[in-house]
């Protein structure tokens, strides 16, 4: 210190002698390395969901998943009854396996159409639906009153063509007329709320004639069907949530599907087991009649049970030698349970959760209203679908009949759900930043002529300084997009 109170600066001054030769500097620490850990994995993750064709492989991947696996869970099923009748443990899974293909061909017709195409043959496939549901319910009306009390009715054949509960028999060929309505519904259904614009607002403009068409479809569909009823009443929920209708719109059509179910469980009386159904479910001890479910739906929970975590193993169900009605179909699940376990339940609801997440990313992303519509319509009738078929399984909902999609056994309901996955597809390639990157680095041309054609180019938007933005939707609503009532911005391709 110097005598007038100032420091003495000259030892900070002074200069740091060199560290010897053989002396290593010291080691700074070292930051550590960004996105390690739980954070890592999200970051990987986050960076593969931004790829362009991010979608598009997730639907492939899930859907292509579950198909898989409903193969082999019919295999392990129906194998018990192949051997039982015709000694071929392989026939049934075989005409499943033919359906699987007639599907995936479908699926590559859906993913290659244009949306100019679906919404030209809207009002064709909805008439067709009506006409398939009206034969199917007047047949079966008919054989029932020329039937005697307690008898069991004998179908009216009109050559090769019959009807039978809910199929319609061609010949060889037996088709399912409700599940061609689900799609009738979903392209008719966005088509005309397109058409309509922000008009669909107004009540008068939702309605008509929407509602009166919808309700007549669910009629004839619902009184052979209830389980495909409501999935149709969910479907059209989604329809008009993802068109952005008002919350009271959803509260009168709430109350009026809950009049028409009820209508449906109470009047017809050859229909008595849906009643029954719905007393098991309040109250399983009863003891009513076997064809009520619940014998099915006590047998169903005890596969579940027998399953624990890791399942007795694939193919070593003791539910299904004859012991669990509908096993191959309506309970399927119940055997995938018991056989897989909770880990195989897990696997399938993931699977079901992924396919929901990307059908729903697909309509916020996709520019186009149409594809936006259907895209959303169609994942949640997937998921209602399954949450309705589960819920029956493992009780939480009472049992509808509804087969688990992909998964159960059918060819019809199989086929059908390949083919709306085919428009999911063609949507997932139609979101902007797919459609960029396939035109940046468009695949080889045999694969566009065997596969898919490039998709349309996404329409640049000027804003209000004249600027392109970017034409990925993030966030945006599901609501029709239009200049003026009536009419959709731009052309569709």
């Amino acid at each position: 210190m110097r005598g007038d109170g100032e420091q003495d600066t000259s030892a900070a001054a002074a200069p740091v002698p060199p560290a010897p030769a053989n002396q290593a500097p010291a080691a700074s620490a070292a930051p550590a390395p960004a996105g390690s850990g739980i954070l890592g994995w999200f970051d990987a993750l986050r960076g593969l969901l931004d790829r362009p064709l991010a979608s598009y492989y997730l639907l492939l991947s899930s859907v292509g998943l579950l198909v898989f696996i409903g193969l082999a869970m019919v295999f392990s099923v129906t194998g018990v009854e192949g051997v039982a009748e015709t000694g071929d443990p392989f026939g049934p899974v075989f005409k499943q396996t033919i359906f699987a293909v007639v599907g995936l061909v479908v699926f590559w017709v859906c993913q290659r159409l244009p949306v100019r195409t679906f919404r030209a043959i809207a009002v064709p496939l909805l008439i067709s639906a009506f006409v398939l549901m009206g034969f199917v319910d007047l047949m079966g009306w008919l054989a029932a009153s020329r039937t005697p009390p307690g008898a069991e009715v004998d179908p009216i054949h009109l050559g090769p063509v019959w009807a039978e509960d809910l199929w319609l028999h061609l010949g060889g060929v037996q088709v399912q007329p409700a599940e061609l309505a689900k799609v009738a519904l979903v392209v008719w259904g966005a088509d005309l709320l397109v058409r309509k614009g922000r008009t669909i607002l107004s009540w008068r403009e939702l309605f008509m004639p929407l509602l009166p068409v919808t309700v007549a479809l669910l009629l004839l569909v619902g009184y052979n069907d209830l389980g495909s009823m409501i999935c149709l009443v969910v479907l059209f929920t989604g329809l008009l949530w993802a068109a952005g209708a008002r919350l009271p719109v959803f509260a009168w059509l709430g109350g009026l599907a809950a009049a028409g179910v009820l209508a449906l469980i109470l009047l017809p009386a050859e229909k008595d087991y849906r009643l029954a159904r719905i007393k098991v479910f309040f109250d399983p001890s009863i003891d009513p009649e076997a064809k009520n479910g619940r014998y099915q739906y006590l047998r169903g929970l005890w596969a579940i049970g027998n399953g624990g975590w890791f399942g007795v193993g694939l193919g070593e169900s003791q539910l299904k030698w004859g012991r669990l009605p509908n096993a191959h179909n309506d309970f399927i699940f119940a055997i995938v349970a018991e056989e897989l376990g909770v880990v195989g339940c897990l696997v399938v609801l993931v699977l079901f959760g992924m396919l929901t997440y990307t059908g729903l990313r697909i309509a916020r992303r996709v520019e186009d209203p149409f594809r936006r519509l259907v895209a959303a319509s169609i994942t949640i009738w997937f998921v209602g679908q399954a949450i309705i078929n589960i819920g029956g399984v493992v009780g939480l909902m009472p049992i509808t009949g509804l087969p688990l999609p992909f998964i159960s056994d059918g060819g019809t309901a199989l086929v059908v759900a390949l083919g709306a996955a085919g428009m999911l597809s063609s949507a997932a390639r139609a979101e902007p930043d797919c459609a960029r990157a396939m035109h940046a680095r468009p695949p080889r041309k045999w694969v566009r002529l065997l596969w898919a054609p490039l998709p349309p180019l996404p329409r640049a938007r000027a804003d209000s300084d004249g600027d392109v933005p970017s034409t990925r939707a993030t966030g945006r609503p599901l609501t029709p997009q239009g200049g003026s009532p009536g009419r959709t911005r731009g052309r569709s391709s």
